[in-house]
């Protein structure tokens, strides 16, 4: 019997052998963490075969779970959540045409409520429809307080899984239940290719953190264990856990506050006082959002029982496509700050290999925390710069004034306190950030290398080596060496 007038998903999930073993909250998060990671992988790749190919439709729960530019500007997304407000007096549901699709190469994002005693309420969701495959992922909280993962590629029960949510849409917004079962009608209840489930198992195991997490799947898919991992007593696990439970609680709400703002700034009719303090909303939200996803990939990766284990995607990449989207956003954390900013980079830059993913991310954080740390007045100075089979990238501040009476000043470094194993406090700005060994970890999951050297005269230089591709003309000069 269903503990409501409708099912929730991991009702729907629970009879299809598409579940996983209940566990602890943490355990079951990570497992829902994961394969969010593999799926959007997953979408990317598969987004990124045709360009001619039909967008993807999401279906998320308690808020968007995808927020990379490659995803959020060929996914259609619809968020369900029981906030005690009503989005559609903000933007009016409005699905997208092929006119403006072709027009505008962007969706607009909907938010449907969720009644406050659905039981649906207590569960995270994501259901993806594409061309090429279909698939569910719930995240329960069960009675005794532990939680359980479920996801499922079969037709079957994502079309059944469909209609729970449609049902519900039908009560609380008929209007927009036909427009919305139209388009999901638009993917074919197919099964996916082998191929499709397999790199998604693939990723899974790519995504897959050591010692803790893999235990946990193992136990939950009878896979053998040889031999267990064995737990690090350098990183308990607590201080960790924490951080990303903290991470999650802030990222949360935030995405759901810049929802929101982005439903509001496609209204034409806004006074343009208005759209200013809007953007300025977007941009602060989406910048914090990803300082927490910084925050807990750092935290992810103290679970591993090697740094080398997180290194994963890391492919040929344009580090100038890269610096061209980071430097604006360097030059408008620097202005904030009362900074200049110069930003050297030789015409023509080598093809690094990197996470195309995370390497923005990781530059933009550790250029954040850089400013932070500089008096106003400050110059900074970006240089990137070919050395060897690498490409040396450093951020360094110059001197304030080059009178021959402070030329031997030094410069003081910014006071520091630990806060746990992965923080690090700054009382003079009341600046968290990530510390430095965590951040040398980042860089090492990214295939890079950190260095920092503080000078006298100067302070902090930090000098960051990404390597560059190797030819296979390279390739065989080694081997014969």
């Amino acid at each position: 019997m269903y503990e409501w007038i409708l099912p929730s998903l991991s009702e729907v999930l629970a009879d299809s052998q598409s579940t996983m073993a209940e566990c602890s909250p943490a355990k079951a998060e990570r497992q829902w963490r994961i394969s969010l990671a593999a799926v959007e992988h997953l979408l990317i790749e598969t987004l990124a075969i045709s360009s001619e190919a039909a967008p993807a439709l999401v279906l998320a729960a308690p808020a968007p779970l995808f927020s990379q530019p490659a995803l959020t500007q060929n996914i259609q997304t619809v968020t369900f959540t029981a906030k005690p407000f009503n989005p559609l007096a903000l933007m009016p549901f409005q699905m997208p045409t092929t006119a403006t699709v072709a027009e505008e190469n962007s969706f607009q994002e909907a938010v449907l409520p969720i009644l406050p005693a659905d039981p649906l309420v207590a569960e995270q969701f994501c259901l993806v429809f594409t061309e090429k495959f279909r698939l569910v992922l719930v995240l329960a909280e069960c009675k005794n307080g532990n939680k359980i993962f479920s996801f499922s590629f079969e037709p079957q029960i994502v079309q059944q899984a469909w209609r729970a949510i449609g049902a519900r849409v039908m009560l609380t917004n008929p209007d927009f239940c036909a427009e919305l079962d139209a388009l999901v009608q638009q993917y074919s209840p197919v099964a996916p290719d082998y191929r499709i489930v397999m790199q998604f198992s693939q990723l899974l195991l790519q995504e897959l953190p050591e010692p803790e997490v893999s235990k946990d799947w193992e136990t939950a898919t009878s896979i053998p264990n040889p031999e267990p991992p064995i737990p690090n007593p350098q990183h308990p696990v607590p201080d960790v856990e924490l951080l990303q439970a903290f991470a999650h609680e802030v990222r949360t709400p935030l995405t759901t506050i810049r929802t929101m703002t982005r439903l509001l700034l496609k209204r034409r009719d806004l006074p343009a006082g208005v759209i200013n303090r809007l953007e300025i909303i977007d941009h602060e939200c989406t910048e914090q959002i990803d300082r927490m996803e910084l925050l807990f990939k750092a935290a992810e990766l103290e679970t591993c029982a090697a740094t080398k284990a997180a290194n994963t995607h890391l492919t040929p990449m344009s580090l100038n496509q890269v610096l061209q989207q980071s430097i604006p956003r360097w030059q408008q954390a620097a202005t904030r700050r009362n900074l200049t900013l110069d930003v050297v980079v030789p015409q023509q830059l080598p093809t690094v290999v990197s996470n195309p993913t995370m390497l923005d991310r990781v530059l933009t954080g550790l250029m954040e925390n850089f400013t932070r740390s500089l008096p106003a007045g400050s110059h900074i100075q970006v240089q990137v710069i070919p050395a060897g089979d690498q490409l040396k990238l450093q951020l360094s501040p110059q001197p304030q004034c080059q009178d021959s009476d402070t030329a031997d000043t030094s410069v003081t470094p910014p006071i520091r306190k630990a806060l746990g194993q992965l923080l690090m406090f700054q009382p003079e700005t009341g600046t968290i950030s990530l510390n430095l060994n965590a951040t040398k970890h980042l860089f090492q999951a990214i295939g890079g290398k950190l260095i920092v050297r503080q000078r006298p005269q100067y302070g902090e230089v930090l000098t960051i080596f990404l390597p560059l591709e190797v030819s296979h003309q390279q390739q065989l000069e080694l081997r014969k060496n």
